[in-house]
């Protein structure tokens, strides 16, 4: 029978489980923060940091009494890139590291009687770099500097321009992007092309979309082309993550309570419809059975993939129920009623979490079902008779 100590107690059930999942959703937290400062550091130096790359700059260089240098345009550029996205998995969260190969070609008009210095700073100090080529107008040549950059000089001759080319291979952790410039500058002729091996594309901030999207069989073939362009953005590219185990289970854990209340909500309709008693330390084992669905995900899911986690908890916490259920009530009530309850409110309300940005009105849609069907399951229902005082 219902009354102010039977619903106190089922209160007290839930606030008390309440309070384990705060703690195992902060537990989760720091595990995933102390994961990836680990990680990160290990996997940057294997695979280096966000990689920025920056157009070179130019100088003409007039020997004579006094050495004059003075900065000059590129008359175009056309510049090649292929990006590899390889995942990497480190406990609890996964990792966009890539390999990129670098192809730029540089035109200069010749000033008269100058050398042309170009300056070429490399992405990062802390990168390896492989098959390193510099060609001006198609020949090898040999390049002065240090780790952070190249320097190449051309001559001056009898030619009216020149073409330089750079390239190499590197690896990269998170981001990608070219800069045509630290502040807002004029490029001319400009001529881009992206060649990803993944379909999820997306471009950082600050950056240029595409002028032309061509699909591949692995990926994408994205091309910028401008005559005269002004702009402070670049050119960039973010890579694609998997589902994060470490956020989904710590998401997950932090709306059980409301998964909780839900479930016992429906489960005292049900039982107050069909007469029958559960007492609040039944709800108690109850509401146990919800919480090893969420412990046993949080020690899993950096073990095996998100999908076999999931799977394994849902049927590890449907049979801690059911089993329990058959001795208190019986087995009908316990495998069709309440594993119902449980299935909608722990397993597909824990389901709709995966999807970060429709969660909400998943979860929206069911409680207003759940509503909708229990007023009309209820509504004949004289609860004045069902609180009467025990």
């Amino acid at each position: 029978m219902l009354n102010a100590k039977y619903l106190a107690g089922i209160f007290l059930v839930v606030a008390a489980a309440a309070a384990g999942w705060f703690i195992l959703g902060a537990t989760i937290g720091v595990r995933t923060q102390t994961s990836d400062g680990a990680q990160r550091g290990a996997l940057g130096g294997l695979w280096g940091s966000s990689l920025v790359q920056d157009a070179p700059w130019f100088e003409a260089i007039t020997a004579g009494k006094h050495t004059h240098e003075s900065e000059i345009a590129a008359a175009g550029s056309d510049v090649d890139v292929d990006l590899a996205l390889e995942l990497r998995r480190k406990g609890l969260l996964w990792y966009n590291t890539y390999a990129v190969v670098f192809s730029g070609t540089y035109r200069i008009a010749m000033p008269n009687r100058a050398i042309v210095r170009m300056t070429f700073l490399l992405p990062s100090e802390t990168a390896t770099y492989d098959d390193v080529v510099v060609l001006v107008d198609g020949r090898r040549v040999g390049t002065a500097g240090d780790a952070s950059g190249l320097v190449v000089e051309i001559p001056a001759g009898a030619a009216r321009s020149s073409t330089i080319t750079v390239r190499y291979g590197s690896r990269g952790l998170g981001t990608w992007r070219y800069r045509f410039g630290k502040t807002v500058v004029a490029a001319h002729d400009v001529r881009f092309a992206v060649h990803t091996n993944f379909k999820a594309i997306d471009f950082p901030a600050n950056t240029l979309a595409p002028t032309t999207e061509q699909p591949t069989a692995k990926g994408w073939d994205l091309g910028w082309r401008y005559r005269e362009l002004v702009t402070g953005a670049g050119i960039g590219m973010t890579f694609p993550l998997p589902l994060q185990p470490g956020p989904l289970a710590q998401r997950i854990t932090f709306w059980a309570p409301l998964s909780l209340m839900f479930y016992v909500f429906v489960m005292l309709v049900i039982t107050t419809l069909r007469r029958i008693e559960l007492h609040p330390v039944n709800y108690l084992f109850l509401a146990a059975a919800f919480f090893a669905f969420h412990l046993l995900f949080a020690y899993t899911v950096d073990r095996i993939r998100v999908e076999y986690a999931f799977g394994l908890c849902a049927v590890v916490s449907m049979a801690l129920t059911i089993s329990y259920l058959r001795l208190v009530v019986g087995l009908r009530f316990a495998a069709v009623e309440a594993a119902a309850a449980q299935f909608f409110y722990l397993i597909l309300f824990s389901y709709a979490l995966f999807d970060e940005g429709y969660s909400g009105l998943s979860i929206t849609i069911g409680a207003i079902v759940t509503l909708f069907v229990t007023m009309q399951l209820t509504g004949r229902i004289r609860w004045s008779e069902r609180f009467a005082k025990a």
